[in-house]
């Protein structure tokens, strides 16, 4: 299976958890994150997918964001992860890998 062809479905459980992932290790911005997630395996997400999920990140208090001015362009809103950020990947970092390690040997004979 190939990064263009995760099934829908898989990708709206994790994507949050990996905006979170992307967003800790540094101050970034939409396109950065498209840009990272696409180059981990995940494809090409659209804005229309992610910049929903960075607002309620933002909304839930787990990023602050700034508007900067462009270099070249338009302006950029930076993310940064919170306390509350940082917490809540920890968290959610936990439970998935219990949850992949569950599936992981519910499927070891079905390969």
């Amino acid at each position: 299976m190939t990064e263009t062809t995760w099934p829908t479905s898989w990708l709206k459980g994790f994507l949050e958890l990996a905006v979170l992932a992307i967003i800790a290790e540094g101050e970034t911005y939409g396109y950065e994150i498209t840009s990272q997630l696409e180059a981990n395996g995940f494809g090409a997400i659209k804005g229309g997918t992610l910049y929903p999920i960075l607002g309620r990140l933002e909304e839930a208090n787990l990023v602050d964001t700034q508007w900067r001015a462009g270099d070249s362009g338009p302006g950029r809103k930076y993310y940064l992860l919170t306390p509350d950020g940082g917490a809540e990947l920890r968290s959610r970092a936990e439970t998935w890998r219990a949850f992949s390690t569950n599936l992981t040997a519910l499927l070891k004979d079905h390969s």
